[in-house]
């Protein structure tokens, strides 16, 4: 009995089978004179990138919906005032210690005499409610916060 590592004498004398038609993407068996896949030109997708950061820019508004620095809301957690707003994403990922983040809320329960402010990364929802809207601060004078 033959081994299964040799072919038997009978089939050595036949032609190779024939290769399938060559594929419409790159599997190696192209001649390739370009030497690897083309880099993209800088500034070729800037528009694209405007789209993308004007869109990623509505997103992260919705979420965090009317609080800003003084607004005060309230949901079914409790009563809170907004001390900052954080759109640095570095900064609320430290804050929050999320890898994700985009940005983040300070914020102090108003319910609760001597509470600390704290940092929270919740969306806002149909259930929280504005109970004050935000004082209204000149351009610039919140620094880095807004």
């Amino acid at each position: 009995m033959p081994s299964m590592m040799t072919l038997p004498l009978a089939m050595s004398g036949r032609p190779p089978l024939p290769l399938r038609p060559t594929p419409h993407e790159r599997d190696g068996r192209q001649p390739s004179d370009t030497g690897g896949r083309p880099h993209p030109v800088p500034g070729q997708h800037a528009s694209a990138d405007a789209t993308i950061l004007e869109a990623l820019r509505r997103v992260i508004d919705e979420q965090i919906g009317p609080r800003q620095p003084g607004a005060i809301y309230q949901n079914s957690d409790g009563a809170f005032e907004v001390i900052a707003l954080i759109r640095d994403p570095q900064r609320a990922r430290d804050l929050l210690k999320r890898r994700c983040a985009q940005w983040a809320v300070i914020v102090k329960d108003v319910l609760r005499p001597g509470a600390e402010p704290f940092v929270i990364g919740s969306a806002w929802t149909t259930s929280d409610h504005l109970v004050r809207e935000a004082k209204t601060v000149a351009a610039g004078a919140a620094g880095g916060m807004h």
